[in-house]
């Protein structure tokens, strides 16, 4: 059996990271995993998007596993169509992508790395809202840096994501 004829089928599993810093606006929404995060001095993200990392992970997870590219290459931060887009928007575009090469997710996990504010109260609901897009189970978990790096010096929040697919499709090497 080829490489080839080995990539088009089974199982493919792809990984996913993201970070992002602390946007210097002061009314910019922290957006992860599609839910607004709320509280007393929640600061929200810099990016060309909403900088939701968490579902930015995810979504080059399911690129990187299908073989399509990473995130950039579809969503170009210097492309002015994307400025402020909705991540949840992009990942049913990368979505339907992954499904028309051949390709199903059977699972995701990913992990937000954040020293504040606290995630546990949402986790919940971004797994159910990237689950109804991915129509799979996605478990989203948080966990603090420990006060190393930039992460736990609070300069930003980083999320990492594994998926995998199932399917004969047809993504390689791109």
């Amino acid at each position: 059996m080829t490489g080839e004829e080995r990539a088009g089928s089974g199982f493919r599993v792809g990984q996913g990271v993201d970070v992002h810093r602390f946007s210097p606006e002061a009314d910019r929404a922290l957006k992860l995993g599609g839910v607004e995060i709320t509280g007393d001095g929640v600061r929200g993200l810099e990016g060309h998007s909403d900088a939701d990392c968490a579902t930015h992970a995810i979504a080059d997870a399911l690129l990187g596993a299908a073989g399509l590219g990473d995130l950039g290459r579809h969503f170009a931060d210097t492309d002015a169509r994307w400025a402020g887009a909705d991540s949840l928007e992009l990942l049913v575009i990368v979505m339907e992508r992954v499904r028309s090469a051949g390709w199903q997710v059977m699972n995701a996990d990913c992990t937000i790395v954040a020293e504040a504010p606290r995630l546990a109260p949402f986790v919940g609901e971004m797994g159910e809202r990237l689950s109804a897009i991915l129509r799979a189970p996605v478990n989203v978990k948080a966990t603090r840096a420990e006060g190393m790096g930039a992460l736990g010096r609070h300069e930003g929040i980083g999320a990492t994501a594994v998926v995998l697919l199932t399917g004969s499709g047809t993504g390689g090497n791109t």
